[in-house]
């Protein structure tokens, strides 16, 4: 909205979302839960496996070759087997998405990649918090890694708390614990709850509970729960 944007909503109904609300709101940026990302890597699965003859065949060539690119290269998109393939998976969602992004719960790299090469689009993965305001952090557009939430945002800084009854460690390599969050969006505190409160901070740090790992390039990916 503040860039002009329309917003659209769906129906309420996630079984009828692709048949109903996509055709009409033809989203351009998809923002959604690993549930729904689920489903429709389910559909398009069972699509594909319903073809048959050259069909299959084409699909299949079509879906490993890109899966294949963007291992190798980063490419999410073909300039044969997107106009023959992949315009048609595009079509599910509108055919006008450009990005995609989840964040609220894990979701597998396999279901990341199959997305980012049928809809021909980057896929941003995130992670945040109610006590962060939300987004704490987030992978940027032209990154082509899956499986990981990317680093702080702006506003955000990370500090790892060394869990040595999980034998997980700061100095360790590649560094490991639990994920401690300080900025600007970081909440104060619980309203009229201060035990609460004093158990969720360690100093200025808010405890999210969740066990990170940090990358050379300074992504992290979440590997366990400290609680």
């Amino acid at each position: 909205i503040v860039y002009a944007m329309r917003c659209g909503f769906y129906g309420g109904n996630p079984l009828k979302m692709v048949q109903e609300d996509f055709p009409v709101l033809k989203p351009t940026f998809f923002p959604s839960v690993p549930r729904l990302y689920n489903r429709i890597y389910g559909l398009i699965k069972s699509r594909i496996e319903g073809l048959t003859g050259c069909r299959k065949w084409l699909a299949t060539k079509a879906l490993d070759t890109k899966m294949r690119n963007l291992k190798a290269t980063g490419q999410v998109t073909h300039g044969c087997f997107d106009k023959l393939v992949f315009n048609k998976m595009r079509a599910l969602l509108g055919g006008n998405i450009r990005l995609m992004s989840t964040g609220s719960a894990p979701i597998s790299g396999e279901v990341v990649d199959f997305i980012k090469v049928c809809f021909c689009c980057p896929f941003v993965e995130g992670y945040g918090l109610t006590e962060s305001s939300a987004a704490s952090f987030s992978q940027i557009p032209g990154d082509m890694t899956s499986g990981n939430i990317g680093g702080p945002v702006a506003n955000v800084k990370l500090r790892l708390r060394d869990i040595p009854e999980m034998n997980y460690h700061s100095t360790s390599s590649p560094p490991q614990g639990e994920i401690l969050l300080w900025g600007t969006s970081v909440m104060e505190g619980y309203f009229k709850n201060e035990e609460k409160t004093k158990e969720a901070f360690l100093g200025d740090w808010f405890l999210t509970g969740d066990v990170g790992e940090v990358a050379d390039n300074g992504s992290v990916r979440i590997i366990d729960r400290a609680k």
